[in-house]
């Protein structure tokens, strides 16, 4: 028989499966479907039918355990699950969803064991020497889905095999418990329907952007299985990959519809895509930047530039971007931090200017020195600084006269004339005695970056315009003398994490690409600004207003973590980057798990020990241990990192620093400040020294009277760091505090702490 043909596809819930499998058993499975694929037939793998159907089918993958596949075509399978051997003939479904004309797969019997083992225990009766009396009728539980029909369920996209035990749900813990193994829209659809969306929305946002394009045939499993909605892994490497990381990376070889219309959407000027943590954002601009890549002609050149706020995350995106495309990909791209880019413009133009560029704690340290040498005590380092990266070379002012007329919107503190010009001297000299010292600030260098590029974009135009009115001839001597060659240097540029860039950073860009179709694609979350950089695009040239979409579902973080994360932000209103105001509303997880640990001590030396005693508990516990390199610890400052790093060091565990550029090694627990944490993730986050004075800083506090607005929005930005650092999570969240918990924390976080003497 020729079975050289023959495709084997692994459905995705059948991945998630195997991945909780033993060892022995994932390796099993590897060589189960590499024979599958040689031959079938193959005795040993004993492939039959199960009774009394002819499309689900058996096959040993070792003595214990067997893989249920269905038949799509005579030499086309789909793996569906694999199971304990005496689990095999439970009342097992399949069939094509109506709506996304995807193969689902569902497994009752242990749909209805989940559910029914969160039924709540009712409270016991305390007993009674009175007469006895007809006992009290409980009152009946509302089913959770009451208000919804069966016909209104489907037309949602949800499983029909399940609307009975979907009619029993009357607790949160009951539908989390269904949702585990429901099909993916099917837990979706439920838990935005608990949530409050409302009906309409949820069809809009949740079914529409799935459901085929097509009529679906119930019957036709081929065509199923090519439909987005029917996701599955088909190589060996990828699966291979799976078995040995414990992570099938669906961001490889699987967007979301939602997110695929968003990847490749014609854009008639720049676009942002917003969402919480986890929606997969940076996914998406990854799979831009190859979709634009796909648009372009054959070339060698790097038209378009993908690009992000610091050294640590354009160093992940370009290895994720490998990972995606290949050498072929990557040799289209110019992957650069944007300070980086902006640096080199600046060095480009001015090859002498060897100047050392400073971060912004630096820098106020500068102003303080300057102050200190001037005797000048009446005004705050922090605030100037603020007002010179924000005002003076934010909105690119020029002279005295200017800062005079400058918009001083978000600044809080009111100042007048005669302030304005003691700031602008105060500037002055702060800018001599940065040049004195051979430095200079990332402020500064994309501010300059930003006027070169806008000087560049303006000649690449006048050019233009001396074309048209040659009638589309170009001026041989202009060309000559003047760089009439000249380009604007990308095509297309993609941003991630939108939200931390300077207002410099955006006249820069924006100059480097020619206005137009899918000039400028943009992702981020303003809730995740853990910088000061707040910028409205529109005053900037980038008007994305009709073109902003928001991604609401969490592929990372359960919906546990989530609540509390959400709580950390508060009443705290964000902006959309234009003006307006942005909203977490509709923001979701399918992903269930444990609630975040709270833990107690009396100072900061017991905390210490704590954070190290729960990672020996951790290791000891076999079921629960995984490598040091899925740990985290963030803190409020380096020296805590230190202290904690050192505390570790003595309890014989093995510690990796964070820094700027991303971890500084590969054995050990992920330790840094909040601030390192950005666009990382892990299995277990633990936060440690969240305690009022800490987190917020008590010089934040002391802002509360000084300056209010101000003192708002280090607030905010405080609020962001936490909410960052509890969302890098995947399993779990323990958050440790000394003294009086941040007041951050509230009782989701706080209810049931751990104290230590």
């Amino acid at each position: 028989m020729n079975t050289s043909g023959v495709t084997l596809r692994l459905l995705d819930k059948a991945d998630k499966e195997i991945l909780k499998l033993p060892r022995t058993v994932k390796g099993a499975f590897f060589d189960f479907q590499h024979k599958f694929r040689s031959n079938p037939h193959t005795t040993g793998l004993k492939l039959q039918p199960l009774k009394g159907d002819s499309r689900l089918w058996s096959a040993r993958v070792n003595d214990e355990y067997r893989a249920l596949l269905l038949r799509l075509a005579d030499d086309d399978w789909l793996i569906v699950s694999v199971k304990h051997r005496k689990d095999v003939y439970n009342r097992l479904s399949y069939g094509v969803n109506q709506v996304t004309g995807g193969i689902e797969y569902v497994d009752l019997e242990v749909v209805e064991d989940s559910v029914l083992r969160r039924i709540p225990t009712p409270p016991a009766q305390a007993p009674t020497t009175a007469e006895p009396s007809e006992p009290a009728r409980p009152e009946p539980t509302r089913p959770l889905f009451a208000d919804w029909s069966d016909q209104q369920l489907s037309d949602l996209g949800v499983a029909e095999p399940l609307l009975p035990v979907i009619r029993t749900l009357a607790t949160e813990d009951q539908l989390l418990g269904l949702v585990e193994y429901a099909p993916q829209l099917t837990g979706e659809v439920l838990l935005a329907l608990f949530d409050g969306t409302p009906y309409d929305d949820v069809l809009d946002q949740v079914t529409r952007p799935v459901a085929a394009t097509e009529p679906v045939d119930p019957d036709d499993f081929e065509a199923a299985v090519q439909r987005p909605a029917t996701v599955v892994t088909t190589t060996d490497d990828a699966l291979r990959e799976a078995l040995e990381s414990g992570d099938f990376g669906r961001w490889k070889v699987f967007l979301h519809p939602t997110q695929a219309k968003l990847v490749e959407r014609r854009y008639n000027g720049p676009a942002r895509v917003g969402g919480g943590p986890g929606t997969g954002k940076t996914i998406v601009a990854l799979h831009r930047v190859r979709h634009l890549v796909r648009q372009l002609p054959p070339g060698r050149d790097k038209p378009v530039l993908l690009t992000t706020y610091n050294k640590n995350l354009a160093a992940d995106l370009r290895s994720r971007l490998l990972e995606l495309g290949g050498e072929e990909l990557l040799s289209r791209v110019e992957v650069s931090h944007v300070d980086q880019l902006a640096l080199r413009i600046v060095r480009e133009a001015e090859p002498g200017n060897g100047k050392q560029a400073i971060d912004d704690s630096q820098a106020v340290r500068e102003w303080r020195g300057l102050l200190d040498e001037l005797d000048e005590h009446g005004w705050d380092p922090e605030f100037l600084h603020d007002e010179w990266t924000q005002v003076i070379l934010g909105q690119a002012v020029g002279t005295r006269t200017d800062y005079f007329r400058a918009r001083r919107a978000g600044r809080g503190r009111n100042i007048g004339r005669a302030e304005r010009a003691e700031i602008w001297q105060l500037a002055e000299r702060f800018a001599q005695r940065l040049d004195r010292l051979g430095r200079q600030t990332w402020d500064q260098v994309a501010e300059r970056a930003a006027r070169l590029e806008i000087g560049r974009e303006q000649r690449i135009l006048n050019i233009d315009r001396q074309r048209e009115a040659a009638g589309g001839f170009d001026n041989i001597h202009l060309q000559d003398g003047s760089g009439g060659w000249l380009r604007h240097r990308y095509r297309h540029i993609v941003v991630d994490e939108a939200q931390d860039l300077r207002p410099a950073h955006w006249k820069m860009l924006r100059a480097m690409a020619p206005r137009g179709a899918d000039d400028l694609f943009l992702v981020g979350d303003t809730h995740q600004r853990i910088y000061k950089n707040q910028v409205t695009l529109g005053s900037l040239g980038i008007n994305i207003r009709g073109r902003s979409s928001k991604l609401s579902l969490s592929y990372r973080t359960t919906r546990q973590i989530l609540r509390s994360a959400l709580s950390v932000l508060g009443e705290t209103t964000y902006d959309d980057l234009d003006g307006s105001e942005e909203t977490l509303a509709g923001y979701r997880s399918v992903l269930n798990g444990g609630l975040p640990v709270g833990h107690a001590f009396p100072d900061w030396a017991a905390e210490r020990e704590g954070v190290a005693a729960l990672i020996m508990e951790w290791d000891a516990d076999t079921d629960r241990a995984i490598p040091h390199e899925q740990i985290a610890i963030c803190v409020p400052t380096n020296q805590m990192a230190a202290e904690v790093a050192y505390t570790l060091q003595l309890n014989g565990i093995g510690s990796v620093e964070i820094r700027s550029d991303g971890p500084h090694g590969s054995d050990g627990v992920h330790i840094g400040t909040m601030f390192r944490f950005k666009g990382l993730e892990y299995q277990r986050m633990i936060i440690a020294g969240v305690t009022d004075g800490l987190v917020p800083r008590e010089a934040v506090n002391r802002l509360r009277d000084k300056d209010p607005v101000r003192h708002r929005h280090e607030i905010q930005r405080a609020r962001s760091l936490l909410f960052v650092a509890a969302t890098r999570a995947r399993d779990s969240v323990d958050v440790f505090w000394h003294g009086k918990p941040s007041p951050f924390l509230d009782d989701s976080w706080i209810a049931t702490p751990e104290s230590a003497s």
